[in-house]
């Protein structure tokens, strides 16, 4: 039995190895995503139909998401619809779900004249409002307990009405998508919604560059959009977003908010994706164009007008998933994107607030992942970026600075989870910086090395 375990353990090193060479130019960023329990009671589904190991979706995941979060399952209170009287196709119950997340988080080195090894009962807690509303609505509706903040905020949404219909001879599946965070409303695991880590501290170091698409906008804007499925191939996404700034009051000023929104941001997604023997590959692009006015909605120009940050950020992304029978359908999954933005940023070099106006960041994000059935998984992920140097955008400063002006960082992120049940993670995770902000020695001007915020972060996870 022994040498049959250490047989296979050396298969999947190998296979793991094969696949992980090629994507070592590329990298990943943290994020965080769920699966919820409250699916599972709508559908009458485990978790695992869904899901490889959560939060990974499975084609019957994606397939649920595309259609509204809506597949028959639980009780419906309905009437009929007809010229005069208006039609009824509810769920008999609210489709709730809880998770709740404690852990704990230390760095290599203390951050000064604060605590190291912080164990936080809870992280947060999470509820949810996610499943059907009606035959062709459904949600996914996310409010967030901070123990920083001692409060719940409103977190990722996403609120969609979906359809289908046949074109050009083909399915197409379609719909209408209300959201809060540009990308939360696709299928796959590498747009910044949802990319990998999928779990992450909540007061690590990290760097102080990323692209705006990259997460710097979720959940303090208001997006509205359209997307389409034809033949279950070509999928294609565009959203329109604005500033929200939730806690601030409206309309807003935009005062002390770095980014707002001027006229309307397009957001678009186009992907395809393809599936041969027990291959899954997608291989998609999206972007954003963004108008931004920092700490003020509206900054005077000579002309009159209004003097704007502009950004253009375009990505390329990549995801493949191989089962593998003689394995008992373990799966190989790997991810990709390379995001580039150039930006112009006429409004902070007018307040002050960067050098000059040209600049570019370009992030590479990737990883590769082993699960082992439904309840462990493995995975190594890479991340680096690199852009224009400028002193006064990225200024020294004790832990958060640059002591170069370099927005440079780089390093990799080690995840091992466990789920006992479908119900309950058990993660212990690793990130290791080899530059950071800029540097790997003394890259804050404070004597702080890259490698000092290294983290580990271990994580054990309820849904019910």
């Amino acid at each position: 039995m022994r040498k049959v375990m250490q047989k296979r353990w050396f298969r999947v090193l190998l296979a793991v190895t094969a696949f992980i060479v090629p994507f070592l130019v590329t990298g990943v960023h943290p994020t965080s995503m769920h699966a919820v329990p409250s699916y599972a009671r709508q559908t009458g589904f485990p978790c695992r139909s869904c899901h490889t190991t959560p939060p990974e979706l499975t084609p019957l995941g994606r397939q649920f998401k595309l259609n509204g979060y809506t597949i028959a399952g639980m009780p419906m209170t309905t009437a009929e619809k007809t010229s005069r009287t208006a039609g009824l196709n509810l769920l008999q119950n609210l489709p709730l779900s809880v998770f709740f997340d404690t852990s704990y988080t230390q760095t290599n080195t203390v951050q000064a004249g604060k605590q190291n090894g912080d164990f936080e009962f809870p992280q947060d807690v999470s509820l949810f409002v996610a499943g059907a509303w009606s035959t062709h609505v459904g949600s996914f509706v996310q409010f967030t307990y901070d123990t920083q903040q001692d409060h719940f905020s409103w977190d990722n949404t996403d609120i969609r009405y979906a359809n289908s219909r046949n074109l050009l001879g083909k399915s197409f599946q379609y719909g209408l998508d209300l959201n809060n965070n540009p990308g939360v409303e696709d299928l796959w695991h590498t747009t910044p919604a949802w990319d990998y880590p999928f779990i992450a501290a909540d007061h690590e170091p990290v760097p102080t560059a990323t692209p705006l698409i990259n997460g710097i906008l979720a959940q303090d804007v208001a997006g509205f959009g359209g997307y389409g499925m034809w033949n279950n191939h070509l999928y294609l996404d565009v959203t329109g977003y604005r500033s929200e700034h939730l806690m601030n009051p409206q309309p807003n000023s935009g005062l002390t908010y770095p980014y707002n929104i001027h006229g309307l941001a397009p957001y678009w997604r186009a992907a395809w994706q393809q599936t041969w023997g027990n291959n899954y590959l997608e291989a998609g692009t999206f972007g954003m164009y963004t108008k931004s006015t920092p700490n003020s909605v509206f900054i005077p120009s000579e002309s009159g007008g209004t003097v704007t940050d502009n950004y253009t950020d375009v990505a390329g992304d990549l995801q493949y998933d191989r089962t593998i029978p003689r394995f008992r359908n373990d799966v190989v999954s790997l991810r990709g994107t390379y995001i580039r933005e150039n930006s112009a940023l006429n409004a902070s070099a007018a307040l002050g607030l960067a050098g000059f106006v040209p600049h570019h960041l370009n992030a590479i994000l990737a990883n590769a992942e082993y699960h082992f059935g439904d309840r462990f998984s493995g995975t190594f992920g890479w991340f680096n970026t690199t852009g224009t140097r400028d002193p006064t955008l990225y200024s020294p400063a004790p832990i958060t600075g640059s002591a170069n002006g370099s927005p440079r960082n780089s390093g990799y992120i080690l995840n091992l989870s466990w789920w006992p049940t479908q119900n309950i993670d058990l993660a212990v995770q690793y990130t290791g910086y080899l530059t950071f902000n800029g540097r790997s020695i003394n890259y804050d001007g404070s004597l702080r090395n890259a490698s000092d915020n290294n983290t580990t972060y271990v994580l054990i996870r309820f849904l019910f």
